[in-house]
């Protein structure tokens, strides 16, 4: 797909959770929680509803990282997320994220898909990223089964 002269990709993690759909929604927008996306912020300002936006800067390989968006859908019942990712690698691009949480086996089937990410290198690295937060989460709801 080409966006602006830019050729763009969608990028899926998927991975079982061993906890509830409302624990994985929580937890993963509780900037308190050890493993959420927002966790460790060098800046964040965070209003989880709808239509609120939301600014997060991390510090990577010594990079400042500014990252920014608005909430479209949170669905806890329903178990989806949905917001805007911009960063410097979307290249200014108002990318997609959407997440949904399908009950499964006791657990959770967790699905999030990245839409309209720059086709090169940096945006493709942010399947890295969205593999290594969904990890964080699912391990971290699994140490403790309270949360779940």
């Amino acid at each position: 797909m080409i966006h602006e002269g830019l050729a763009v990709t969608d990028l899926v993690v998927t991975r079982h959770i061993n906890a509830s759909p409302e624990a994985v929604f929580d937890a993963w927008l509780d900037p308190k929680c050890a493993a959420s996306l927002w966790e460790g912020a060098d800046q964040l300002i965070l209003d989880p509803v709808e239509s609120a936006l939301f600014y997060w800067v991390v510090t990577h390989e010594g990079e400042r990282w500014p990252h920014y968006g608005r909430f479209l859908i949170l669905d806890r019942a329903a178990g989806r997320i949905e917001h805007t990712w911009m960063s410097p690698a979307t290249k200014g691009l108002e990318t997609t994220v959407a997440i949904a949480l399908v009950p499964r086996d006791g657990g959770t089937d967790f699905r999030l898909t990245h839409a309209g990410v720059p086709d090169d290198a940096p945006g493709r690295k942010h399947q890295e990223g969205w593999t290594m937060i969904a990890g964080a989460v699912a391990e971290h709801l699994e140490r403790e089964p309270a949360r779940a």
